[in-house]
């Protein structure tokens, strides 16, 4: 099956559901916009096997020209709308990409392409078009690979492979429901967001909420007009959130209050004060619009304490895994009863997981195959090869363990554990998850760095104005006492600028140590 198919099977299961919330289109209504959009991209000069760009934010345009692009035979480039004409133009050379569809305001002069405007007017009706015979090992789409450890690869995934990340989740049927409204603020042009916000919503039959802004105030509106039942973000968002919610409470000098509430409400409905109960937590909730069932969290490890906070509230907290590779989810949380901290769940429909080279923690390399996962880089074989195996397992390069529930759990990438002259490992997330609760610390990167011919844990702190050099290293100092001698970091750097992040929200660790070495950081040892 491909793109083009699934959306016609889906159609065909949801006529008259509203699909795109906002705008108050329905499911039926999609082709008539998909075909005029794909008749402005014929004539335009666009052909099948032509590789087109799409730059834009979360706006109906944005799914409109996906499904124009693959209805005319084309692939399509998605682009990170955070980068610069010099990475837009390497990115369209390497993937001999010539036409890019975007908003007016990302338009600039180059040789390399034609950009298009995405929000212009279509002028044929396209109703005589007929969609292209596409294959599902077709190439649907290209993306770039975040860059957080290293250079950039190209990432071709097939029609086969968005419809098995599709199928594969209705393993959380039990999270995502039919009828029910997706907030789609996280950016489609990235892959936790495209499967999450785009390929859930087509697969259950919900409808979504596109939101083109990051803007606090805008959603916080949209929530309470809309009143969605989903909502996926990375950890940080809900981390925000949670914060102002407890600084809101805290305030009315009520948190005390709440907090028993939240963490014994179980014992005071057995006694009769479950009125009591739902009045605190329904006020709570209604920050989010008083409908919210879930939240959906990838793209990092979720902090235990953030978890707990909104499970307590009575939402279900989802935790996903998953890479640009296998079309985002691969993994997500299972309905247990008890949840062991920082696990992100179990392999999603029939994708299979393998942890290989365990250590004496039984912490090892998580190795990945299944339809949702990609078959290999692009004119990348040096890459292919060190990344499969003979039988077609993938290896994601991140280190994790498995727990009792058959959960995984997250421990770092290998590029970033750090190698001691002792021989010990020590995982930079671990440290990251201790320092950040350091008041006054906005982020943290911890990774190996040389330090008078020894190689240690080095940490860079990004801090509010007021942080001093003294205040940060006795700070450090306490966090150190949580964790065994040898992981200890001794040596840091300070800063009030913001680190450099991907687009969800991770730190560069390589361009930061960069940055180190550079000499734009302020050092100090404790």
């Amino acid at each position: 099956m491909t793109m083009i198919e699934l959306l016609k099977q889906n159609i065909a299961k949801n006529p008259d559901m509203v699909f795109l919330v906002r705008e108050n289109i329905t499911f039926s209504q999609l082709p008539k916009f998909i075909k005029a959009r794909a008749a402005s991209l014929i004539a335009s000069g666009i052909k099948p096997g032509d590789t087109v760009g799409l730059l834009s934010h979360n706006i109906p345009e944005f799914i409109y020209t996906l499904f124009a692009i693959w209805y005319v035979g084309g692939t399509v480039l998605l682009l990170d709308t955070n980068l610069t004409p010099i990475e837009y133009d390497n990115m369209t050379e390497r993937t001999d990409c010539k036409f890019v569809v975007a908003e007016k305001s990302f338009f600039y002069k180059t040789k390399n392409f034609k950009f298009l405007d995405i929000q212009a007017k279509d002028k044929d009706d396209g109703e005589s078009l007929k969609a292209y015979k596409l294959k599902d090992k077709d190439i649907a789409t290209l993306s770039f690979t975040s860059g957080s450890t290293g250079t950039p690869k190209i990432v071709p995934l097939t029609h086969e492979n968005l419809v098995s990340c599709s199928e594969s989740l209705e393993s959380l049927s039990i999270f995502l429901r039919h009828g029910e409204m997706m907030y789609g603020f996280l950016p489609l042009y990235h892959v936790f967001g495209f499967a999450v916000g785009f390929l859930a919503p087509l697969h259950f039959g919900m409808s979504v909420l596109l939101q083109s802004t990051i803007n606090p105030n805008a959603i916080l509106q949209d929530f309470a007009t809309y009143k969605p039942h989903v909502i996926p973000a990375v950890p940080k968002v809900f981390e925000i959130f949670r914060k102002k919610i407890v600084d809101n409470v805290k305030a009315k000098k009520k948190w005390w209050l709440v907090s028993f509430i939240m963490n014994h409400q179980k014992t005071l409905r057995m006694l009769g004060m479950g009125k009591l109960v739902d009045k605190v937590l329904n006020q709570i909730r209604s920050v989010f619009g008083g409908r919210v069932r879930c939240l959906v969290a990838g793209g990092a490890a979720t902090k235990p304490e953030v978890e707990n906070f909104y499970n307590n509230l009575g939402m279900a907290f989802v935790q996903g895994y998953g890479m640009t590779e296998t079309v985002g989810p691969i993994c997500c949380s299972k309905p247990v009863k008890k949840r062991v901290p920082y696990a992100f769940g179990a392999p999603l429909g029939e994708n299979c997981c393998e942890i290989r080279s365990k250590d004496e923690n039984g912490i090892g390399m998580l190795w990945v195959k299944g339809k949702q996962v990609f078959g290999g880089y692009l004119n990348n074989d040096a890459a292919n090869k060190e990344s499969f195996d003979k039988d077609g397992f993938f290896c994601t390069g991140d280190l994790v363990s498995c727990d009792k529930n058959g959960e995984f759990h997250f421990a770092g990438r290998k590029k970033q554990v750090i190698v001691l002259d002792s021989g010990k490992n020590v995982y930079p997330d671990e440290l990251e998850g201790l320092f950040i609760e350091i008041p006054g610390v906005k982020n943290v990167a911890v990774f190996e760095h040389e330090v008078n011919g020894k190689t240690v844990a080095y940490g860079v702190f990004s801090v509010d104005s007021d942080m001093t050099m003294e205040k940060l290293a006795k700070a450090i100092a306490e966090k150190n006492k949580k964790v065994a001698s040898y992981k200890w970091v001794t040596h840091f750097a300070m800063t009030t600028d913001d680190l450099p992040l991907t687009s969800t929200q991770k730190v560069k660790h390589h361009v930061v140590r960069q940055y180190l070495i550079d000499g734009k950081y302020q050092e100090k040892g404790i």
